[in-house]
């Protein structure tokens, strides 16, 4: 029997560093819980959306929200320059969510399409339409920041995303005034 030398019983497969540094630092910023958006907008073939759970409140004076999208998206460049629509969505419409981000099973999206506007999902818990006002490269996403142009918002709980699942944030039956 031939003797295997040493230094080949050591090698083990290479491991792509930066990649596992990525899988690593996505599963620690998954820790952090968010809500989860569809932004809508108009397109040729009719209404589009994209999941996006990267949305935050920019400004209140101009009113201005953010949404990161990814650019390897089928919606980023589509979305480039068009007014669009940030859906916040309720707990009960994780398919919705699941359809938007490149799933083909599941709810079939009904929208609210007025002429001017970017089409609103039916049912969603907050609608915050936008212009675009700026969009930012930032790596392998772009920030889209859109100035608020309407608004409106229901109660109820919200549908959450962490750790790589959909969960629910209820909505409180007190408000702060508890943590007092």
């Amino acid at each position: 029997m031939r003797e295997v030398p040493q230094a080949a019983k050591l090698r083990r497969p290479q491991v792509d560093a930066e990649a596992e540094i990525a899988a690593r630092l996505r599963s620690c910023l998954g820790r952090f819980a968010t809500g989860v958006t569809v932004v809508s907008f108009d397109a040729a073939e009719g209404p589009r959306g994209v999941t996006v759970n990267s949305f935050t409140s920019v400004s209140l004076d101009p009113p201005l929200v953010l949404v990161s999208i990814a650019k390897r998206a089928a919606a980023h460049e589509a979305l480039r320059d068009q007014p669009f629509c940030v859906n916040v969505l309720g707990a009960e419409q994780e398919a919705l969510a699941k359809r938007f981000a490149g799933g083909n099973a599941g709810a079939h999206p009904r929208f609210d399409y007025e002429p001017g506007r970017a089409p609103r999902l039916l049912g969603a818990l907050a609608h915050v339409d936008c212009n675009p006002w700026r969009a930012y490269d930032a790596g392998d996403h772009t920030l889209f920041v859109g100035e608020v142009t309407a608004f409106e918002h229901l109660d109820g709980d919200a549908l959450a995303y962490m750790g790589s699942r959909f969960t629910t944030l209820a909505e409180s039956d007190t408000g702060v005034e508890y943590l007092i």
